[in-house]
């Protein structure tokens, strides 16, 4: 009796050992091809980071190598892959706010005063996303400035441009910040009127923004806009502007009703008020009644 239970436990030994050496190569063979077919990764260098092939959300230990590179190298073509990088990865929310709980803002940030145009692009559009995140905007506003700086004095239509005024509109979705743009309020309208349509589209997105909020009523109405603007209602107009101009109408009309100026000012002649609310404007806005597209004509009506 003593031998066959002997005999018994050696074998269920053999077995038990058979298993676990099955599920030792199992793990083994697991480990080599990836849990589930995922590829796992070694670690990565922080240039390694800015590869293009690197396609991977960045961890809060891979967001702060990249900072740390981007802080500390003087290579320009290093410092845009890591901008280009860190803007793929702010376009998450997660990483939004710990990008800036990394100190991150200030650093990218400084990459905007760039000579090199293209880093100063991916700059700011690393800065707008981060800007999506409203806390994100406290730090960013001391940008502001700068930034409508470059966007009246540099090349017209450029990406550098067309990024900072996407910064701009983004910042101005709520109301808080948008008084650090009244003193150029008149030069955007220039910018609107010599760009290309692209450019047009994101000026008018940004004056839309301001023009939604009673207090910068008068700041508009007294901007001083070349006679051009009325041209942006013609029936030919591409419907993305269109919309949109008569869209900043709208908000200004209805800020008007609400009683957004306490005492009527005193417009001066040139300013968006004169063109706005004078004969030749109202004519093109009777003629859109008869436009071809259904979106206008009913925009129109609103108006």
């Amino acid at each position: 009796m003593g031998g066959a239970r002997d005999v018994g436990w050696v074998a269920a030994g053999l077995v038990l050992g058979a298993g676990a050496c099955y599920y030792i190569y199992k793990l083994a063979r697991g480990r080599r091809r990836g849990v589930r077919g995922l590829r796992l990764r070694p670690s990565r260098s922080a240039e390694d980071l800015t590869n293009g092939s690197y396609d991977d959300v960045l961890n809060v230990d891979q967001l702060q190598k990249l900072l740390y590179l981007l802080e500390s190298t003087d290579d320009p073509v290093i410092i845009e892959r890591a901008l280009v990088t860190l803007g793929n990865n702010a376009a998450f929310s997660a990483n939004q706010v710990i990008i800036r709980e990394l100190g991150g803002i200030p650093i990218i940030g400084s990459k905007i005063n760039n000579p090199n145009h293209s880093i100063k692009e991916k700059a700011l559009n690393a800065l707008n996303n981060l800007s999506v995140n409203v806390e994100n905007q406290v730090k960013i506003k001391v940008y502001v400035n700068q930034v409508c700086k470059d966007v009246l004095s540099g090349p017209l239509d450029s990406a550098v441009q067309l990024a900072g005024l996407r910064l701009l509109t983004n910042m101005t979705v709520t109301n808080d910040h948008q008084h650090m743009l009244t003193d150029y309020i008149t030069d955007l309208f220039h910018v609107l009127l010599m760009g290309d349509g692209s450019t047009k589209v994101q000026v008018l997105k940004l004056l839309v923004n301001l023009s939604e909020n009673p207090a910068m009523t008068e700041v508009l109405l007294g901007a001083q806009v070349d006679s051009s603007f009325v041209s942006l209602y013609d029936g030919h107009v591409a419907k993305e502007i269109l919309l949109r101009v008569l869209t900043l109408s709208q908000n200004i009309n209805n800020c008007l009703e609400k009683g957004s100026l306490a005492v009527q000012p005193t417009f001066p002649k040139g300013s968006l008020f004169f063109l706005l609310y004078g004969e030749e404007c109202a004519q093109k806005m009777r003629a859109l009644a008869k436009h071809h597209d259904a979106d206008v004509k009913e925009k129109q009506i609103d108006v």
